[in-house]
């Protein structure tokens, strides 16, 4: 039985892959924001066990995870949540890009730097769930995409600091998925949302656990997931 970490299991992608592996039977801490969404997640996911932690306020991370009863071993800590608001880079404000970089950036950054000791005893697996934006940037997009670049940056360079010691890291970049994520994607940009004509969250949890199941003999670095209708 392995021991997953989540981010964002809350809805969409996180969800999908944590419905997958609580029905192999793998154990599971989830990450919630508060003690109320703990205790949402608890009752959605029964089994999984719960951490508490603002990942819109990286700087309060170690000190949260201090306070609780942390797992003594990790298989895999897998980065799904994120936030997504477009503008172009003339109105965009500071508190955007600090509220975007440090939940799609730095908070994935402290957390993997807080359980490294453990990923390299198990020789473990980090996944990044980046975006189509983490490879091409365009207009309304700037802040989300300059996020989404450097969490390939950190993913690039954590694999090959981390080599040496086994730890495996994938990064994957779906592109537009049917969440409630990319239902306010829409409602921004002022365009219909039909779900019907994006990714099935299932399928990118699918791709993710493809990554994570790979034999030890290998490592998927990169996979790009991209709408099939």
């Amino acid at each position: 039985m392995a021991t997953h970490l989540i981010t964002g299991s809350g809805s969409g992608i996180g969800a999908a892959v944590a419905e997958r592996l609580l029905a192999r039977g793998d154990e599971l801490y989830l990450f919630a924001r508060d003690a109320g969404r703990a205790k949402e997640l608890a009752a959605r996911f029964p089994g999984a066990r719960t951490l508490v932690a603002d990942l819109s306020n990286p700087d309060r991370i170690s000190w949260a995870l201090s306070q609780q009863t942390l797992p003594d071993r990790v298989d895999s800590l897998l980065h799904i949540a994120g936030v997504c608001d477009l503008g172009t880079i003339g109105d965009l404000t500071t508190r955007t890009w600090n509220r975007t970089l440090a939940a799609n950036l730095i908070a994935p950054a402290e957390l993997t730097r807080l359980f490294l000791p453990q990923l390299r005893v198990s020789q473990g697996h980090v996944v990044f769930v980046n975006s189509g934006a983490g490879l091409n940037a365009h207009a309304t997009w700037g802040v989300y995409a300059a996020s989404k670049h450097g969490l390939k940056a950190l993913a690039d360079s954590l694999r090959a600091e981390e080599h040496g010691n086994g730890v495996r890291v994938t990064s994957v970049y779906p592109g537009r998925t049917a969440t409630p994520m990319q239902a306010k994607v829409h409602q921004q940009e002022g365009k219909e949302y039909d779900p019907t004509k994006w990714i099935d969250p299932d399928s990118v949890a699918k791709t993710i656990l493809l990554a994570v199941d790979l034999p030890r003999d290998a490592e998927i670095n990169d996979l790009t997931v991209r709408p099939g209708r």
